[in-house]
């Protein structure tokens, strides 16, 4: 039996086992509904729970808001690892696309979509604040790391990833509105093939 060095009876980052199984049901539940209107008490009913187990597994609602984004942060960073490290920008903007475009991950983004828009609107220290502004550092990080490294930091290269990841999400926003997809990748294509 492989060590893992933590005690029994808890989750790899320190959470009780408990927590992290409400927390992937909870996950799996907003995954499926999405944000809008959730309340503790339908939530913990779904997921087998109950309020006060979840206040006081998670602090506050806030809290379980924040450990659900956190959670569907994992997803996206898990993108991002996929996508690897080799390939120039346009290659690297065409695997993004085709991950964005898959139908089986449309919960996940529209998940991250209403988490986003929250997220701009939460300009003081609620669960939401500062989701988006991650997101945005996140996907920049990964387009920055296939751009040569002259042209990275240099105000050409910077805009460059700024127009591309512009391009990807409003085609991303477009394609959960309308499902086109030969459309939206029509339009993605012509974008990195100007790259």
């Amino acid at each position: 039996m492989k060590h893992t060095g933590r005690v029994a009876g808890t989750a790899p980052d320190g959470g009780s086992a408990r927590q992290q199984e409400l927390l992937e049901a909870a996950y799996a539940w907003v995954l499926e509904r999405g944000w809008a209107g959730m309340s503790l008490r339908p939530l913990a009913e779904a997921i087998g729970s109950s309020p006060r187990v979840l206040l006081f597994l998670f602090g506050s609602k806030d809290g379980l808001v924040r450990a659900l984004l956190a959670r569907s942060r994992a997803d996206q960073l898990a993108v991002l690892d996929a996508v690897g490290d080799s390939g120039d920008l346009a290659t690297v903007g065409a695997r993004v696309w085709a991950w964005l475009a898959a139908p089986e991950h449309r919960a996940l983004l529209r998940l991250w979509l209403e988490a986003y828009t929250r997220s701009v609107g939460d300009a003081g220290d609620g669960p939401w604040a500062g989701f988006a502004a991650r997101t945005v550092a996140d996907w920049d990080a990964l387009l920055a790391r296939h751009q040569p490294p002259a042209h990275r930091d240099t105000a050409a290269g910077v805009a460059e990833r700024a127009l591309l990841l512009a391009v990807l999400r409003g085609a991303l926003l477009d394609l959960l509105a309308t499902g086109e997809t030969a459309r939206l990748d029509a339009a993605v294509g012509a974008h990195l093939a100007a790259l």
